[in-house]
């Protein structure tokens, strides 16, 4: 009678048998991370980050959620490849724009610009620019990211400024660059199918008593900068930290 049990438990397992690989061959064939990352992004785009899952995903390509797990870990870890994503887009965009700089604020320009066109690109993924790297620390981020960094530090040292000033430009060139995209996203229309201006911003929605300077401003803020204002933004920063390296001035 005491090998009864042992049979019974090796029929078990070989009843159940090993954990099921899901198969990652879907509707376009086997996957790949890029082709993962790029219907997230797709899905993003469409229908913002809350439709964002790996049971969603596994059915926009074809494939059971499990599979989508040998190319992100986590939902964390492909929140991280959305935000890798944006990146590379980014370097794809400064590639098309190829060529030497000729000043540091050139440079500077040039990243501000692309950044700011990949972002109008994909709005509904911003919001990951600014969550996702707040909960990433520096050696954890996408290689993309860091190389982005390492492009706007390497502007500002060949710039001649001493490590704390490049420090301090690179704090504020980011802020200013991600800040502006992210007012330039903020949604401004209550209703799109007035025609009337007042009633297509919900400003009756607004106190004319406590917030009449919002009231009247409204329109105006409703209107986007564009890359006029944030080449102008940047230019005004930038000019705060001219005398800091002696070759800033002289170019």
């Amino acid at each position: 009678m005491a090998e009864e049990p042992a049979r019974v438990r090796g029929k078990g397992r070989a009843a159940s048998g090993p954990a099921r690989r899901a198969s990652d061959r879907g509707r376009y064939g086997r996957l790949s991370r890029e082709q993962v990352l790029a219907s997230a992004l797709e899905l993003v785009d469409r229908e913002g980050l809350s439709a964002l899952s790996m049971r969603r995903l596994g059915a926009e390509l074809g494939v059971e959620a499990m599979a989508l797990y040998r190319y992100a870990a986590s939902k964390d870890a492909l929140l991280d490849g959305l935000v890798e994503a944006l990146y590379l887009e980014l370097e794809e965009q400064l590639a098309a724009d190829a060529g030497e700089d000729a000043h540091w604020r050139a440079g500077l320009h040039r990243i501000a610009r692309a950044t700011y066109a990949v972002c109008l690109a994909h709005p509904r993924a911003v919001p990951l620019l600014a969550t996702r790297l707040l909960a990433v620390p520096l050696a954890r981020r996408p290689a993309a990211v860091l190389r982005d960094h390492e492009r706007v530090l390497a502007l500002l040292r060949q710039a001649g400024f001493d490590e704390a000033t490049t420090s301090s430009v690179f704090r504020a060139f980011t802020a200013w660059l991600l800040g502006y995209v992210s007012v330039e996203l903020r949604p401004m229309v209550d209703n799109p199918d007035e025609t009337d201006p007042a009633f297509r911003l919900g400003l009756h929605r607004l106190s004319a008593k406590e917030l009449p300077t919002l009231r009247e401003t409204a329109a105006a803020l409703a209107e986007r900068g564009g890359p006029e204002g944030l080449a102008a933004g940047l230019d005004a920063l930038l000019d705060s930290f001219k005398s800091g390296p002696p070759s800033a001035a002289s170019g």
